[in-house]
């Protein structure tokens, strides 16, 4: 791989994105790719935006993806996706979880979470829209909504040639790996 892949993970604190982050840098490194990956919190434990930019190839110089460069978003949530839209290329793709997350101001009352958003993206890019919360809740945790995701980046990647389940396995708490690789699967079955 010549080309240098840029990878944009999008939620809010408590979605797990960081984590889902982590298990694809480690597959990413164990498949013998230079891996740079980079963590903004923001008030991630008040529900504030998360991101994590990874970007692997060759020979990667800096973990920051820059506007219209991104590949792929990942959203795991819908207007975290719209959030980032302009970092997307132009023929890069989302893929997007229909979940919304009200924020503080919506939750008060000061603002509303807007309407459309899945539509209004639609118009506007290449976008797979998937449901994990639902996925995950059908599996028995909500909290393996990220590795869903994850999976489902995997497939519209094509980075099938990894053993996801053996990196799963080594990142993820051992009592949580069985779920977690059924989740992982799930997400790519909805790509």
């Amino acid at each position: 791989m010549a080309e240098t892949k840029n990878i944009l993970l999008v939620g809010v604190g408590g979605q797990g994105t960081v984590l889902a982050s982590k298990v694809l840098a480690t597959g990413l490194i164990s498949a013998g790719y230079d891996v740079k990956m980079s963590e903004v919190h923001g008030m991630a434990q008040r529900g504030g935006s998360v991101t994590t930019q990874v970007r692997f190839g060759d020979k990667v110089y800096s973990p920051i993806i820059g506007k219209g460069q991104a590949d792929i978003i990942v959203a795991f949530e819908k207007m975290e996706a719209e959030r980032w839209i302009d970092y997307l290329k132009p023929e890069g793709v989302v893929v997007a979880n229909d979940h919304a997350v009200p924020s503080v101001p919506v939750l008060i009352g000061e603002a509303e979470y807007p309407k459309n958003v899945i539509e209004d993206l639609k118009a506007k890019v290449d976008i797979t829209v998937i449901n994990a919360v639902e996925v995950a809740k059908e599996l028995g945790n909500i909290k393996t909504q990220n590795i869903v995701m994850l999976g489902s980046l995997v497939k519209a990647l094509n980075l099938d040639n990894i053993d996801w389940e053996k990196v799963i396995g080594e990142v993820v708490k051992e009592r949580f790996v069985d779920i977690n690789i059924k989740a992982f699967n799930k997400g790519k079955e909805l790509v």
